[in-house]
């Protein structure tokens, strides 16, 4: 029993992987409009470097996890039929594919025909990336406390956390300050709402769940005040980003970065939670 903090490189490699792909697709479409001149276009493209560097960071935590790191490579024996070996390809794809793309754009090598190619394959290549992240846990039915719904919902409302934060702190690095980009702050919000109510649910099912010899809600003792913890560094890191456009006036980059970090400590937080409460059937499982 615990909150599932063992399992720190898994908890960093998801986070930042779902953050990635909702920051990648707020930048895809900031370009695909077209509004941009050509100058701010070529600094939002540069911001994807910081796009690049939290997906590497994310990928060399999920080589920490494995017992061997020099066998590294064997997690993709298996691509098609293990949903571990899915998960690494995507993601090892949805990287490859935006980060030579990314660097194609930067020396201007990508034509703009084949730069909103490439921007629509790697948005749907994040979005497989992160559903195969769904499916590696999604997908053990004798892990009942995973079997459901809620962790495809939690994954992607992370993605819609924290997508559009990273997304909008890269376009404020990048001097982009779009009627559009007001939006996002709006998806944010709701999805920690969903966020919320899915805690609740979850933590009332749990008292359901339970095998011959191990009740769920026993798994993380403390799953309600740590729940309440993740809910409030969420609020605050929104809240910190949101505030001054209330108050009319443009967050300021490092306000923003702040909010981005307390964002992935909350999310931090949830994600220790979802780990701590893995358990097996047993002999019978009821719920």
């Amino acid at each position: 029993m615990g909150s599932g903090w063992h399992e720190w490189p898994l908890m960093i490699f998801t986070v930042l992987g779902q953050c990635v792909v909702g920051g990648f697709i707020v930048l895809a479409f900031a370009l695909l409009k077209g509004e941009l001149a050509p100058e701010a276009q070529r600094r939002v493209i540069a911001g994807m470097l910081g796009l690049w560097v939290l997906m590497g960071i994310g990928f060399i935590a999920s080589v920490l996890h494995l017992g061997s790191p020099l066998r590294a490579f064997n997690s993709l024996n298996r691509v098609g039929a293990s949903p571990l070996s899915n998960e690494i390809a995507s993601g090892s794809l949805f990287f490859a594919v935006g980060g030579i793309g990314w660097l194609l754009a930067v020396v201007r090598k990508l034509p703009l025909g084949l730069r909103n190619v490439w921007l629509v394959i790697t948005m749907v290549l994040g979005v497989i990336f992160v559903w195969m992240i769904v499916r590696v846990y999604n997908s053990i039915d004798t892990v009942p406390t995973w079997y459901s719904i809620w962790t495809p919902l939690s994954f992607f409302l992370t993605l819609l956390m924290g997508g559009p934060l990273l997304g909008y702190l890269l376009l404020r690095i990048a001097g982009i300050d779009g009627w559009a980009m007001r939006l996002l702050p709006a998806v944010s919000i709701v999805a920690l709402m969903a966020s919320a109510i899915v805690s609740v649910m979850q933590g009332a099912e749990l008292a359901t769940i339970h095998s011959a010899v191990q009740q769920a809600s026993a798994l993380v003792p403390d799953y309600g005040s740590l729940m309440a913890w993740r809910t409030i560094v969420l609020t605050v890191a929104l809240c910190c980003w949101i505030v001054p456009q209330v108050a009319g006036k443009i967050p300021a980059v490092p306000l923003l970065s702040m909010a981005f970090m307390l964002l992935l400590a909350g999310e931090l937080i949830g994600r220790g939670v979802f780990y701590g409460l893995h358990m097996t059937v047993g002999m019978a499982v009821a719920g």
